[in-house]
């Protein structure tokens, strides 16, 4: 017997309700006090095509999903026994195979499933009539005539079914599924909880389901915590910073941050507007920023190509942003626009023409989302520059327990500002302004004297590199704005030592920043470090790769995992040398060039020539993890981690 320790997975055609089912799941295993991580897969058109949804239950903190299964609830045959295409690249041959010895099976008796065929006589399989238990909730309030206008339900049916083989409360369940349907829809949710109720007697019935391997126990004292996901992180760390302004495109897997600030921002002073296309997005941002407000803009691969023109131009005006929160997906062009990749790093460095400061940062779970996220905007104030903070589809649809959301680094941070009540701190314009050669002291650093000073210079040459930023209806705090090179006052120049001055002062602000900002947000090593071998990776493979640390260290092997968070700008020097004591490094990224890679070697001369990288669209179990480490760790080839097709 094993308690508490479980995957359950469910899987259907799109549109036919299994996210629903799984989420309810979830949420009733979490607020038992058990641990969650659950993600879903689904391809990219609207209905019909196979998707599945998995959900790991533990006692313990688990952060990534393993390749098999305990109890699987097929709503379609597809799920069971595959497409029916055979061919190597065929997208998908059925889940029989991905379910542990001794694990059930809940399918509907009308799919036409023979579980001979099934070639697996170590598995437990239990035909349900799905739309007759529909059909016998629905009599019971006098609509069993409407039995195919709930064929929805069939998903709560699976549910309610599979909770007899694990023995979990089904009170506990009732419960979410109540809470999904207020007001005017509670008949409804009354008649999933009687279907769900009638599937789980059905299953109960079956001798086999008494002596189930794998169980599921609440808690004795459930602990309140989140359950959440990545995009939910990302946009209430946004209304935690207090950002005023959000624009957006419709895009996947971005939108859903978008769709949800739209909902709260009646109650937040928040306004979120959808603009005709990724342009006009950074645009209006960048615009807002200017204005005094903290905007804000999401989106992913695609949409990201159209805003590199903005990027640069709110970096040359000294834009107080935006934050920018791309979710990656797979590439390139529209590529794979539900499935995951860590593909574009170096993009996200490197996004416009010129040399220009901007700052990147990858979060590798929800806490750090939360933190990063709400940090950026105090960066992008403080530094006058745009923020990208660096997630993906995994991260953004991940569905798992938080034990508390909080920040370790809380304060609100404005930056200068030109306040009209008194004249800040500025410099003279600069020497390549007729009159005005005194005050540039040839390094893009001015000297302060305020006596010559009549007007506001917006791009003055302070001690820092920082000049005071104004908004619109500050007395005295008119300015211009160019995107062409400029002097102190805003006006175009092509000046030589204008542009020299010009370019030190904005460059100069990624060393303010990289001096500011906290080690741990800018790198971590997990684990021994005197370890025999160095993983390097970043963003969402953190969970993944410490849960497969934790299996390799019981094994008796010593692993360290260095975290890389701030990307630029990149701690060289402090990376550098912990990899230089390393005795063995191995890289693990989910894109096809190792870009992490890439980048520590420009950055730092550390070759890394072990890389697991991972490009099927898929993210890392835990499973493949612990396997290409081993095999690493014993002296072998790192070699690229497919995702198995049965």
């Amino acid at each position: 017997m094993q308690k508490n320790r479980l995957t359950w997975m469910i899987g259907g055609p799109q549109g036919s309700g299994i996210n629903a089912s799984a989420e309810v799941f979830a949420k009733a295993c979490s607020r038992a006090g058990l641990r969650v991580y659950a993600n879903i897969e689904y391809h990219s058109n609207i209905m019909g095509k196979h998707s599945f949804y998995r959900v790991r239950v533990d006692d313990e903190d688990v952060r990534s999903y393993k390749d098999k299964a305990d109890i699987l609830v097929a709503l379609d045959l597809e799920t069971l026994a595959g497409d029916g295409d055979h061919r190597r690249w065929a997208t998908h041959y059925g889940h029989l195979a991905e379910i542990n010895d001794g694990g059930g099976v809940i399918f509907d008796s009308e799919i036409g499933f023979d579980p001979a065929t099934a070639n697996r006589p170590d598995l437990r399989f239990y035909a349900v009539p799905f739309m007759e238990i529909i059909k016998k909730a629905l009599e019971e309030v006098g609509k069993g005539e409407q039995a195919r206008r709930y064929e929805v339900m069939k998903n709560t049916v699976g549910l309610g079914a599979s909770l007899a083989l694990c023995e979990y409360p089904f009170d506990l369940v009732a419960e979410v599924i109540r809470s999904q349907f207020k007001g005017k829809r509670a008949e409804v949710g009354e008649l999933n909880v009687r279907a769900a109720k009638l599937a789980f007697e059905h299953v109960k019935q079956h001798e086999s389901a008494k002596d189930f391997p794998y169980t599921l126990k609440p808690g004795k004292e459930p602990k309140a915590r989140l359950l959440a996901k990545g995009y939910e992180i990302h946009a209430i760390a946004k209304l935690k910073a207090g950002c005023a302004f959000q624009t957006y495109y419709p895009i996947s897997p971005a939108t859903d941050e978008s769709v949800f600030l739209e909902r709260q921002q009646r109650d937040y002073n928040l306004l979120v507007v959808q603009c005709e296309d990724e342009i006009s997005s950074i645009n209006m941002a960048v615009g807002a920023a200017h204005m005094g407000v903290r905007a804000a803009t999401a989106t992913s691969g695609p949409g990201f190509a159209l805003m590199v023109e903005g990027i640069g131009f709110a970096s040359i005006t000294e834009c107080p942003g935006p934050v920018l929160v791309m979710y990656q997906r797979g590439g390139p062009s529209t590529g794979m626009p539900t499935r995951q990749e860590q593909g574009d790093l170096q993009f996200a460095l490197h996004p416009a023409q010129g040399d220009f400061p901007h700052i990147v940062i990858a979060p590798g779970d929800m806490r750090e989302a939360y933190q990063d996220t709400f940090s950026a905007f105090n960066w992008a104030e403080r530094y006058q520059m745009p923020i990208i903070v660096l997630s993906d589809k995994k991260l953004a649809s991940v569905y798992t327990t938080i034990d508390k959301l909080e920040l370790k680094w809380d304060q609100i941070d404005r930056g200068e500002r030109f306040t009209g009540s008194e004249w800040t701190a500025v410099d003279a314009k600069g020497a390549n302004d007729a009159g005005s050669q005194a005050g540039h002291n040839g390094n893009g650093h001015g000297t302060m004297d305020l006596a010559n000073v009549k007007e506001y210079l917006r791009y003055a040459f302070a001690k820092d590199g920082i000049s005071p930023r104004s908004r619109p209806g500050v007395k005295g705090g008119r300015h211009w704005i160019t995107s062409d090179e400029h002097d102190p006052d805003g006006h175009i120049t092509e000046g030589v030592e204008m542009r020299v001055a010009m370019m030190e002062k904005r460059m100069g602000k990624l060393k303010l920043a990289q001096n500011a900002i906290p080690r741990e947000q800018q790198y971590f090593l997990h684990g021994p470090a005197d370890a025999d071998l160095t993983v390097l990776g970043w963003g969402s493979t953190k969970g993944t790769i410490l849960d497969a640390l934790k299996v390799l260290e019981a094994q008796g092997k010593k692993i360290n995992f260095l975290q890389c968070r701030l990307m630029r700008p990149f701690p060289a020097q402090a990376i550098g040398d912990i990899l230089r004591k390393a005795k063995k490094i191995v890289s693990i990224e989910e894109n096809y060039s190792g870009q992490l890679a890439q980048l520590v070697q420009e950055q730092t001369g550390v070759m890394i020539d072990q890389r697991i990288n991972k490009f099927d669209g898929r993210p890392f179990s835990e499973d493949e993890v612990v396997n290409a480490l081993a095999k690493v760790y014993d002296g072998a080839t790192a070699e690229p981690v497919v995702t198995r097709v049965h």
